[in-house]
C-alpha cells in the first residue's frame, strides 16, 4: 500500500492495484501548486464530508477518470444526481470493494456544501487491503468512538488531523493514537491556512516523547506500508 500526501487533507492511495483519491483540495492550494490534478489516477474518490476544502477537485477528477465517489448517503446522492458514479455509505457500515474492505466510521465535525446545502454527517474511513490497515480520520475532534476501531481492526497507520482550531490539536492526536492502539501516525490538515499552522519540530517531538512516530510528509511525497 502506497500513500501520497497532496496537501491539506488530500491523499492518494494505491492498494490492490487500484488508485484512490481522498478529499481532493489541490488546485486552489498554493502549497500544492506543483501537483497537477490532470495527471492523478483515480478509480475511487473517498469524501469524508462536504466542506469546500475537501471536495474542491472532486468533479474535475471524477469527470476525467470516471471514478466512483464513495461517501455518506447525502454526499453520494448529491454527486449521483449530477451524473457521477457513487457508492453511498453510513456510519458503522462496511463494503468489500475490489481494493479491499472499507468501513465508514464516526467523526465529530460539521458538513455542508459550499452553497450551504446539507452534507450529511461527517465521517472517517478504515481501509483493510493488502494485509495493511489504515484509518483516515477526516476532520474530527477527539472522540471516545476511536476506541471502537481497534476492537475490530489492528491498524498499521492512523492518518489524523493535527492543525487545531477546526479539528484536534497535536496533544489530542496523541491521545487519539492511544485510543486507536496505533503508534504510527501520518499528520494532516495543518499549515494550509493561518488558523491551522503548527510547529513541526515541536509536534514530532511531542509524539516521540510518548514513544510514537509522527510523519509530516512534504506535499507530493509518499510512504509505503
Amino acid at each position: 500500500m502506497k500513500i501520497t500526501f497532496y496537501g491539506h487533507a488530500s491523499l492518494g492511495i494505491e492498494v490492490g492495484g487500484k488508485h484512490i483519491i481522498v478529499d481532493p483540495y489541490i488546485s486552489a492550494n498554493p502549497k500544492a501548486s506543483h501537483i497537477n490534478i490532470g495527471t492523478l489516477k483515480a478509480d475511487y474518490i473517498l469524501i469524508t464530508h462536504a466542506h469546500g476544502d475537501h471536495i474542491l477537485d472532486v468533479e474535475a477528477i471524477a469527470k476525467r477518470t470516471n471514478a466512483v465517489i464513495v461517501s455518506n448517503a447525502e454526499i453520494a446522492g448529491y454527486y449521483s444526481q449530477k451524473g457521477f458514479q457513487s457508492h453511498p455509505m453510513n456510519h458503522g457500515g462496511s463494503w468489500n470493494f475490489d481494493f479491499g474492505k472499507l468501513k465508514y466510521v464516526n467523526a465529530i465535525h460539521s458538513s455542508s456544501f459550499p452553497d450551504g446545502s446539507y452534507g450529511g454527517n461527517p465521517g472517517g474511513f478504515v481501509i483493510e487491503g493488502e494485509h495493511k490497515n489504515v484509518y483516515i480520520a477526516g476532520d474530527t475532534a477527539l472522540t471516545m468512538d476511536m476506541q471502537l476501531i481497534p476492537m475490530r481492526t489492528k491498524l498499521d497507520l492512523a492518518i489524523l488531523p493535527i492543525g487545531d482550531n477546526f479539528t484536534m490539536d497535536v496533544e489530542e492526536a496523541i491521545v487519539a493514537s492511544d485510543f486507536l492502539d496505533c503508534d504510527k501516525i501520518l499528520g494532516y490538515h495543518y499549515d494550509t491556512f493561518g488558523y491551522i499552522e503548527i510547529d513541526h519540530e515541536d509536534a514530532i517531538r511531542k509524539f516521540f516523547n510518548k514513544g510514537k512516530d509522527l510523519m509530516l510528509l512534504e506535499i507530493g511525497n509518499s510512504i509505503e506500508l
